[in-house]
């Protein structure tokens, strides 16, 4: 990373935000924060760029590799910093078997914001991830406790194969009965967290939605009256579509239980015309790639275009202001503020491909070397 000159940065170019397009001359005194006002002697460190508030993934896992936890906590940086790289400087940890709260202090690395563990029932998630309860009345305890070992979030399995259902009639079913959601949520408002959820199927929506959720993840299983019912509540939604890409091929490894595996390929087939849907009724669909397990860090990008190819009318803003906003950060530069910004050399709202290749990043005020 670049030291900040003493007189700090300017930054001129164009700036995308929630109301469009606007000319912008912003400095970023020797702080790293955004000044109210110009700085003499600041350095320009941008010229003619197209400048973006930072990135968000709003779904993803620092702590979480191919073989499960990862206990180094250098190797969770170096997967937090793929991220950073690719401009992406807000973090929504959506549930990490390993406490990466060390990783906050870094000056380095992007703002995470943890969801403590996932919780779920035995056997009805991946081995090794979750906080299991054997009876579902404990969860109410256990999300109190996950909403103060979290950053105001905490992340629920709503749905998972049932294979205790046998071959034949394995699928995805709900962890949880109803009434002990909606005590569950309540106790996690209370605390002053929000909750999420994953769930691939439909069947465990409607208990999860009309309980007060916050947000739903992939929620590939949506109906048209659980969405209509998400937009009334304002029920966020995350569908992490690059993830959703990979059903076919747990389709695949999953030949012994031929009532699920048909069930994903499926849900795949109908992803992105469900996620269209939302977003027509207005539900808040956000990007999020679910980074860590099966796919790597640093793929925003891709994810920005999936929503557009669902038909997001505004997909960098669901990876940026709406986002942070959503996150209860500054949708943009905001003066006293860090200085958390991403420049491309062209409009990338012309081309989505520009997303991938930031000119600038600046977490913090200073400036990474990406691809370092």
């Amino acid at each position: 990373m670049t030291d900040l000159p003493a007189a700090g940065w300017r930054l001129r170019g164009t700036l995308l935000g929630p109301d469009g397009a606007a000319g912008a001359d912003l400095y970023v005194d020797g702080s790293g924060r955004v000044s109210p006002e110009p700085l003499p002697g600041a350095e320009d460190l941008v010229t003619d760029g197209w400048i973006v508030p930072g990135l968000v993934d709003a779904h993803c896992h620092v702590g979480l590799g191919p073989d499960g936890p990862v206990t180094d906590l250098e190797e969770c940086a170096a997967q937090a910093r793929a991220d950073r790289d690719a401009g992406t400087l807000l973090l929504r940890d959506c549930g990490s078997p390993v406490d990466t709260s060390p990783l906050q202090a870094r000056e380095d690395l992007p703002e995470i914001i943890r969801a403590g563990r996932h919780v779920a029932r035995p056997k009805r998630y991946i081995p090794g991830l979750a906080a299991e309860l054997d009876d579902p009345r404990l969860l109410v305890d256990e999300v109190r406790a996950q909403a103060a070992r979290g950053d105001g979030w905490v992340k629920l399995v709503g749905d998972w194969i049932d294979r205790a259902a046998g071959p034949d009639d394995a699928d995805l079913a709900p962890l949880w009965p109803d009434e002990v959601l909606a005590e569950a949520i309540d106790a996690a408002h209370g605390a002053g967290a929000r909750v999420t959820a994953h769930v691939f199927g439909t069947e465990a929506l409607p208990g999860l939605i009309r309980a007060g959720i916050d947000c739903i993840e992939h929620g590939t299983g949506l109906s048209d009256e659980l969405i209509e019912e998400m937009a009334a509540r304002g029920t966020a939604l995350v569908p992490t579509l690059i993830n959703v890409e990979t059903f076919p091929g747990i389709a695949e490894k999953a030949t012994r239980y031929p009532r699920y595996a048909g069930h994903m390929r499926d849900l795949h087939a109908h992803a992105w015309e469900t996620v269209g849907r939302a977003i027509e009724a207005g539900v808040p669909v956000y990007a999020g790639t679910d980074a860590g397990g099966g796919i790597r860090h640093g793929r925003i990008a891709d994810e920005i275009a999936e929503l557009a190819r669902a038909g997001h009318p505004d997909p960098i803003g669901a990876a940026s202001w709406a986002a942070r906003s959503w996150l209860g950060r500054p949708a943009g530069p905001v003066p006293g503020t860090p200085a958390d910004l991403v420049v491309y050399d062209r409009d990338p709202r012309g081309d989505l491909g520009v997303l991938r290749a930031p000119s600038v990043v600046l977490i913090r005020g200073r400036r990474v070397s990406t691809g370092a």
